[in-house]
């Protein structure tokens, strides 16, 4: 029996925060936008290349659309990439499965070592070291233990967050509560067990059903869009492929391409932050945050007869 829950549209705010340490190394970069601000992390492509293109080709499929975190433990992880819904907008909805590709192999020790410390992404798994496939988690603070080969040989760090301190820590600032009408209103960014495999589910409040009693709604959930820094391909009259993304300001924002996987990637072009457009002020921020300055979309053009099945990602250098 599929999990299910009531449904209501959710909101997203959008926001600007401060920056995590940044290494020489540039890989693709991914937005991850919740409903308390958007997170921009980091690939290491080159160093966990199995690892990025398996999770690459999750968010070029949609894989993630509609995904919300499943679990949440304070001063842990936050944990995605396992279950969606195909329509926030239903008033009824199920919970589906995210349809998974073949498990891949563990990378936790090829390449250079990449401990599980706070800010960094890697990918969950079971007891078998070469068993992820789609779900993945934040590191909420410094989980080296995670690094043992003890520990089902490893998890593998394939990311790091590059932007959104502000909308990480307030992904930490989830709390264990029961589901009891004697918890105030006022309380929000709970953890609550509605039970396997939801144990540890993370909701922005607590709703009511028509008999009075606490239920979780759609809207409550902590839904998490996964973009490629809003990369968005289309062909103009001419045939021609368009690509637009949302730019990463003040650094060359680099397209690729690849026809073939395991990616191979090429340069399409390198647009550096002096032909980037004027920042815009958008009003946007919550309460105590400064408000956002986004940078309209950017387009360039691949070559008439690009092939349909080519692969863009846009990555940013630092």
């Amino acid at each position: 029996m599929k999990p299910r829950l009531a449904s209501v549209l959710a909101l997203l705010i959008v926001l600007v925060a401060p920056v995590f340490p940044r290494r020489a190394d540039a890989g693709t970069v991914i937005q991850f936008r919740t409903p308390v601000g958007d997170i921009e992390v980091e690939c290491y492509d080159s160093a966990k290349p199995i690892t990025t293109t398996n999770f690459l080709r999750y968010v070029a499929d949609g894989a993630y659309d509609g995904m919300f975190f499943h679990r949440a433990v304070n001063d842990f992880v936050i944990q995605g990439g396992g279950y969606r819904v195909a329509n926030r907008g239903a008033t009824n909805e199920f919970v589906q499965r995210i349809p998974s590709r073949p498990p891949i192999t563990n990378e936790f020790k090829v390449g250079p070592f990449l401990s599980n410390v706070a800010g960094t992404v890697a990918m969950a798994k079971t007891s078998d070291p070469n068993s992820a496939t789609s779900e993945f988690f934040f590191n909420l603070k410094d989980n080296t233990f995670l690094d043992s080969t003890n520990n089902s040989g490893g998890f593998t760090v394939f990311a790091r967050v590059i932007r959104g301190l502000d909308t990480f820590n307030r992904l930490n600032s989830y709390k264990s509560y029961p589901i009891t009408t004697n918890v105030p209103d006022t309380v929000t960014n709970r953890i609550v067990n509605v039970g396997s495999p939801f144990g540890e589910l993370p909701v922005t409040r607590l709703g009511f059903n028509a008999a009075g009693g606490r239920v979780v709604l759609l809207p409550d959930l902590v839904f998490c869009d996964v973009t490629l820094l809003g990369v968005r391909v289309s062909r103009d009259a001419t045939g021609a492929t368009q690509v637009q993304w949302n730019p990463v300001a003040g650094r060359t924002n680099v397209v690729e391409f690849t026809d073939v996987f395991p990616p191979q990637w090429q340069v399409l072009r390198q647009v550096p932050p002096t032909e980037l457009p004027a920042a815009v002020f958008d009003g946007a921020g919550l309460p105590s945050d400064a408000p956002s300055l986004n940078l309209p979309a950017v387009t360039v053009n691949d070559a008439p007869g690009a092939p349909a099945s080519r692969f863009y990602r846009v990555r940013a250098t630092y």
